[in-house]
């Protein structure tokens, strides 16, 4: 078995993305370290924070680097497998680099609020990002160029992520189902990432990366930056810090685990969006959510049959 696991991006955080979770003892160092961010137990804070809090782009991440954190603690209390390999859409990377030991789980989640607070100072006030499925990418390219929008992330089977101010990427929506678009519709997401609004958060966001220690990967860990392996972190800051205002390509990232041979795939969540694609990408792989699952035992079961 070539196992990989995907970290989630923000978006599907909920009220019960702990659940699985909470009573984990493994799960304590990331959970203690998003309490000292938070000012809460990240479970409590998810049963107890107004909607639009869970969703708002700081706390968003905080979560769900968090969940994938506590999720890969809790599976493989004696460690993850030297020869997974682990991925992250979006700020899900920051979760990934802190999965293969990059940084500890304290300084991956000061990271990711200072990834998010630079996001929040360079975007909008009213940023907003949207999906459109169903059209080729010339043609959602020449709809973001019409509404001063931007194709945010690439999707497989001509799902795009496009972002830009909120006004703009509802028109977008709107034209894109004119269109022929099978889907198209605002996120839960308000800011635009990966896209050149955020082009000033790129430098306090590398600043603060290059001022904490990395150590090299445990696991095979893959960027989405070209869907390359890391194997020396400094040489790999500044594709990270540069990902904030730039297009990721997830498709291409899939296809990258096909070709080194992943047979196994788990997405640690919230939610199994991530799942749903690489299932369609790589249909002889395994794939399966961690949302998929009852409890961890049902879920170690299947990582170990």
């Amino acid at each position: 078995m070539s196992l990989a696991l995907l970290c989630s991006g923000q978006g599907r955080q909920d009220r019960d993305s702990f659940s699985l979770l909470a009573d984990a003892p493994a799960a304590v160092p990331a959970f203690a370290a998003a309490a000292a961010i938070l000012g809460d137990h990240p479970a409590n804070f998810c049963r107890t924070a107004p909607i639009a809090t869970l969703h708002a782009n700081r706390e968003g991440q905080i979560l769900c680097v968090t969940r994938a954190l506590a999720a890969a603690a809790a599976l493989f209390p004696n460690g993850v497998p030297a020869d997974t390999i682990v991925a992250g859409y979006s700020v899900g990377e920051m979760a990934a680099w802190g999965i293969a030991g990059v940084w500890p789980p304290a300084e991956t989640l000061r990271l990711v609020d200072h990834r998010a607070r630079s996001m929040d100072v360079a975007g909008g006030p009213d940023d907003q990002l949207a999906y459109v499925r169903g059209l080729p990418r010339g043609t959602v390219e020449r709809l973001a160029e019409r509404f001063g929008c931007a194709i945010a992330i690439v999707n497989p089977d001509r799902l795009f992520i496009v972002g830009g101010p909120r006004s703009a990427a509802e028109a977008l929506c709107a034209a894109a189902l004119r269109e022929g678009a099978a889907r198209a519709a605002p996120m839960a997401v308000h800011v635009a990432s990966h896209t050149p609004r955020l082009a000033g958060a790129v430098a306090p966001f590398a600043a603060a990366l290059a001022a904490i220690p990395t150590q090299r990967p445990t696991l095979r860990l893959m960027t989405a930056s070209g869907a390359t392996l890391v194997s020396r972190p400094q040489q790999a800051l500044a594709g990270l810090a540069g990902q904030v205002a730039e297009t990721i390509d997830w498709a291409e990232l899939l296809e990258a685990l096909g070709e080194r041979g992943v047979t196994r795939i788990l997405e640690l969540g919230p939610g199994r969006a991530l799942a749903d694609m690489a299932a369609a990408v790589l249909p002889i792989a395994e794939v399966r959510a961690l949302d998929d699952f009852r409890g961890l035992a049902g879920a170690r079961a299947w990582l170990t049959a």
